[in-house]
């Protein structure tokens, strides 16, 4: 007898991986591939690419739960689709699009505790302050790997944006061999979609509230006022010396979109924007013809 899956699957940065871990299961952040096939969300026009291979790609998992956040239009009808047509039972974690006030905060607590008991119907246990902790204080959840500068001849390159799937990183081969190198990954699957480090002091004090606390901080596009990502990317660009800024959103992204602009009058450094369909016919070609010619331009 095939024994059940403990694995809960998602791919939003506010889903604390220490939370799933602490109620005895098994986090997966999934970032897509995506598979091939398309069992839950077919290609149409005005779903988002990461959006669809996302759903696509946690149905085709053996997961004992998935897990999607509010963060965007397109996640919310994700859950739909997969609560539709998957038997795989599906939680909405709601975000607040705010982050300044008490309420807010509060909100999203009381929704990881909401969270907290979807766990425990799955098979999960509902943890004591100390296991939290203790969890908390040994599981390093989901991280990019750290790029640590490098001084050599290469330019210095920031990317910038919102989720990339697995092949979207071609972006990053492609600024590598047209002189680059990637000083700053500040997409949300890169260093900008980690949680801050926990205080240790809290943590013994009361473990969720640190927990809610480093995980809604993250900063992001979406969050009204945006002014964190701007403060984050300002502290980041400085440390890490970068040239230029590389900024990539999918076409159907609203919330990265409207920032372009935004960031070329604030970054006071050049800022080549890519856009993305997300499948397979990307013309790759004319992506390293762009990158080359603005790696040319900064050398």
């Amino acid at each position: 007898m095939t024994e059940p899956s403990r694995t809960i699957v998602y791919t939003c940065p506010y889903v604390p991986a220490e939370w799933i871990a602490a109620h005895g299961l098994q986090p997966r952040r999934l970032i897509p591939l995506p598979t091939d096939g398309a069992t839950v969300a077919p290609r149409v026009e005005g779903l988002c690419p990461y959006a669809r291979a996302f759903a696509n790609d946690a149905a085709a998992e053996n997961a004992a739960g998935i897990v999607v956040t509010t963060l965007c239009d397109q996640m919310r009808r994700v859950y739909d689709l997969l609560a539709r047509g998957t038997r795989t039972p599906t939680f909405l974690l709601n975000v607040p699009k705010t982050w300044q006030t008490v309420a807010a905060q509060r909100m999203y607590l009381e929704e990881l505790k909401r969270l907290g008991r979807f766990l425990v119907r799955l098979g999960g246990h509902a943890p004591s302050y100390n296991e939290l902790a203790e969890t908390m204080t040994q599981h390093v959840g989901w991280a990019a790997s750290a790029i640590s500068p490098v001084h050599d001849a290469s330019v210095p390159i920031a990317v910038v944006g919102g989720p990339l799937m697995q092949r979207d990183r071609i972006l990053f081969d492609l600024i590598e061999e047209s002189g680059g190198r990637i000083a700053l990954d500040a997409t949300e699957t890169g260093r900008r979609g980690q949680r801050r480090a926990f205080d240790r002091r809290r943590l013994t004090e009361n473990p969720l509230m640190e927990l809610a606390d480093a995980y809604f901080s993250i900063p992001d596009a979406s969050r009204r006022p945006n002014s964190e990502l701007y403060s984050w990317l300002k502290n980041e660009l400085t440390q890490t010396g970068v040239r230029g800024v590389v900024f990539h959103h999918y076409v159907w992204c609203d919330a990265w979109r409207a920032e372009l602009a935004r960031l070329k009058e604030w970054v006071g450094l050049p800022v080549l924007g890519l856009d993305s369909d997300g499948h397979d016919e990307t013309d790759v070609a004319r992506l390293r013809t762009r990158i080359r010619a603005f790696l040319e331009m900064l050398q």
